[in-house]
């Protein structure tokens, strides 16, 4: 079973920066897709930013993500972050299987909260 770890999170003010990071327990070659998503209160969970592997090392938008295949993780730069901001982020990994279809992996979460 492939473990993903979070970290990074935590209490930042509003314009101020944070950056995620995710670590998989498994090479980070063997997944094709990997990225982020956010939950917060009583709301559904839904995509902040994901990237393809083996063809790019970032991704683009407002939080752009950045892959390091030395360190084996990817990293989530957010930058001007706003109250609105505030949720836990979770990162996920995707790989393909053998034949047909695919399987994702999620991490636990690390919380960001941002105050105004």
């Amino acid at each position: 079973q492939v473990q993903l770890v979070e970290s990074g999170g935590g209490l930042v003010q509003a314009g101020g920066s944070l950056r995620l990071s995710c670590v998989p327990s498994a090479s980070i070659h063997s997944f094709n897709t990997m990225g982020w998503y956010r939950q917060a209160p009583g709301k559904e969970r839904e995509l902040v930013a994901t990237v393809t592997l083996g063809v790019r090392t970032s991704s683009e938008g407002r939080f752009p993500i950045s892959i390091d295949y030395n360190k084996n993780r990817i990293y989530l730069q957010m930058n001007s972050l706003e109250p609105e901001d505030t949720a836990v982020y979770y990162c996920m990994a995707t790989q393909l299987l053998a034949g047909t279809g695919s399987t994702t992996y999620w991490g636990q979460g690390t919380q960001v909260t941002v105050s105004t």
